[in-house]
C-alpha cells in the first residue's frame, strides 16, 4: 500500500519505519529540513532500540523515504497518518495547531481519495475538526479515522509489531476494509483489531494513559502510608497485584512518572472532562500526587543534610524519565536537580544515553560523567532516579569508598535496605523505612537502625 506519514518525530518515525518493514511504499514527510536529511543520511534523530536499523534496512530496500514536501508526499499516498505534536497548552489543553494545519496541507494537495488518519493523541473531536479543515480545501472524497498510538518508549518496535491491539475509529466500511489489511501483518497471533466509531477512539487513548497514570499515583499514595507504618511497600504491592483483577503492572512505587505522554494526557483528559462539565476530581488528583511525589528525594536529601547545599556535591545516577530512552521531558530527576541548583549544590550525574538532552535541558549548571562511578568522588549523597540496568548490581564497596558520606537515596527501590545497611550505607527508598549504617562487616541478618 501507498501510505504517507506527516510528521517525523517519535510516534511518525516508529509508524513508518514498522509499516515500511511490512511491505508497504511509506513516505515520511516533515518540515524540518536538518531533520530530513538526516534521516535521508540513516541518522536517526531520536534514541529508540531497534529503530536505526529498521529505518537502515528499509531506506535501502527503497521501501521508506523522507521528503520535506508534504504536498508530494499526499499526492503519493493512498492512506496518510497525522504524527505531529500535540504540545499542552498553558491551560493543560492540547494544542492542535499542527494537526489542523497538516490537514489543510492535505486538502490543499488532494487529486483523489484519501484515507486521513489521526495517530497523534489528540482529544475527542478532533478528527471531525480535521474532517472540516480538509474538506474546506477540496472537492474530492476523504475518510477521517482516528489510530490512537500506545507505543512504550523503550520499547516501541515490539509494540508496533507485536500490539496488544489496534485501536482504530472509523467513518466507513470502506476504511475499514483498507485499515483492516493495513493491519492484518501486525496482528496474525491473535491480537484483536478493535474497530469503533471515532470518538470512541480518541478517548480510549487519553482513558488508558490515565489509568496508568492513575495506577502510579495510588502506589505512591499507598508507599506514603507504607513509610509512617513502618510497612513494606514491596509486600503490599505483591499482596494487591496478587488479585487477578488487579494485576501487576504499574504498581510500582517510585519518584513519579514523567515523559511525553502520561503527564500531557492526564492534563488534556482532565481539561476535556471540564469542558463536558464531567467531574475530573480523580484525575487532578492524581496530577497532583505526582507532582508532589517528584519532590520526594529532594526533601528527604534536605531533611538529612540541611536546606544549605553549598559546597557540598551530589551524584545523580538515571536523567532519562525510564530506562531504555533518552526522553527527559517532565522527568522527575529535573525537579531533584533543580532543587539542589538552588540551594547550592554541586551536581555531577550519569545516564548511560541521556547525557546530550540532560545539556540541552540544563546546560552547564550540572557535570555530566561517561562512567556512573564517576559521579560519586567526593559525593555527600548519591540520588538514583532510573533503574538502568547497570545501576542494578554495582561495586557497593567501590561505591562507598568514593563517597565522603555513604548516603543513597534510592528512587527506584533498586536494593535491599538491610543489605544496604550492612554494606555500610545509610538508605532511603519508597515506602519501606529509611535504615542506618550498620558496623562494618555485620552480618546480612543484623537487625538494621530504622532512621527518622
Amino acid at each position: 500500500m501507498k501510505v504517507g506519514v506527516i510528521g517525523s518525530g517519535y510516534v511518525g518515525l516508529v509508524a513508518g519505519a514498522c509499516l515500511a518493514e511490512s511491505g508497504n511504499d511509506v513516505v515520511c514527510a516533515d518540515i524540518d529540513e536538518g531533520k530530513i536529511a538526516r534521516l535521508n543520511n540513516g541518522e536517526v534523530p531520536i534514541y529508540e532500540p531497534g529503530l536505526d536499523p529498521l529505518i537502515e534496512r528499509n531506506l535501502e530496500a527503497g521501501r521508506l523515504t523522507f521528503t520535506t514536501d508534504v504536498a508530494a508526499a499526499v499526492k503519493a499516498s493512498h492512506i496518510i497518518f497525522i504524527a505531529v505534536g500535540t504540545p499542552p497548552g498553558e491551560d493543560g489543553s492540547a494544542d492542535l495547531q499542527h494537526v489542523l494545519a497538516v490537514a489543510r496541507a492535505i486538502g490543499q494537495a488532494m487529486e483523489d481519495e484519501k484515507i486521513v488518519i489521526t495517530k497523534s493523541t489528540v482529544p475527542v473531536g478532533t478528527a471531525r475538526r480535521v474532517r472540516e479543515a480538509i474538506e474546506a480545501e477540496t472537492d474530492h472524497p476523504v475518510h477521517v479515522c482516528s489510530n490512537p498510538e500506545f507505543l512504550k518508549e523503550g520499547a516501541a518496535i515490539d509494540d508496533f509489531m507485536k500490539p496488544d491491539r489496534v485501536v482504530i475509529g472509523v467513518d466507513s466500511e470502506y476504511a475499514r476494509g483498507v485499515l483492516s489489511a493495513l493491519y492484518e501483518p501486525f496482528v496474525r497471533t491473535g491480537s484483536p483489531v478493535m474497530f469503533m466509531d471515532v470518538p470512541a477512539a480518541e478517548i480510549t487513548k487519553y482513558a488508558a494513559n490515565a489509568m496508568l497514570a492513575t495506577r502510579i499515583s495510588f502506589m505512591n499514595s499507598i508507599a506514603r502510608l507504607c513509610e509512617e507504618t513502618g510497612a513494606d511497600v514491596n509486600a503490599v504491592r505483591k499482596g494487591v497485584g496478587s488479585d487477578r483483577r488487579i494485576g501487576p503492572s504499574f504498581l510500582f512505587p517510585g519518584v513519579g512518572y514523567g515523559g511525553s505522554c502520561f503527564p500531557k494526557d492526564v492534563k488534556a483528559l482532565v481539561r476535556t472532562m471540564r469542558e463536558y462539565s464531567v467531574d475530573a476530581s480523580i484525575l487532578q488528583s492524581v496530577e497532583d500526587v505526582n507532582q508532589a511525589q517528584k519532590r520526594t528525594l529532594l526533601e528527604r536529601l534536605v531533611e538529612r543534610l540541611g536546606e544549605d547545599l553549598n559546597g557540598k556535591t551530589i551524584a545523580v545516577w538515571g536523567l532519562a524519565f525510564k530506562p531504555n530512552t533518552d526522553d527527559m521531558r517532565e522527568a522527575p530527576s529535573l525537579v531533584t536537580i533543580e532543587g539542589l541548583l538552588d540551594r547550592g549544590a554541586r551536581v555531577v550525574a550519569h545516564d548511560p544515553v541521556a547525557m546530550d538532552e540532560a545539556r540541552h535541558h540544563l546546560g552547564a549548571r550540572i557535570e555530566c560523567v561517561d562512567r556512573n562511578y564517576d559521579a560519586l568522588d567526593g559525593a555527600e549523597a548519591l540520588v538514583i532516579h532510573t533503574e538502568w540496568q547497570p545501576y542494578r548490581n554495582p561495586d557497593f564497596r567501590r561505591m562507598r569508598d568514593a563517597m565522603s558520606r555513604p548516603l543513597i537515596l534510592d528512587g527506584r527501590n533498586l536494593y535491599d535496605p538491610l543489605d544496604m545497611a550492612s554494606l555500610g550505607f545509610d538508605y532511603v527508598s519508597i515506602g519501606r523505612r529509611p535504615v542506618l549504617a550498620v558496623a562494618s562487616g555485620a552480618a546480612r541478618g543484623a537487625e538494621a537502625q530504622v532512621a527518622s
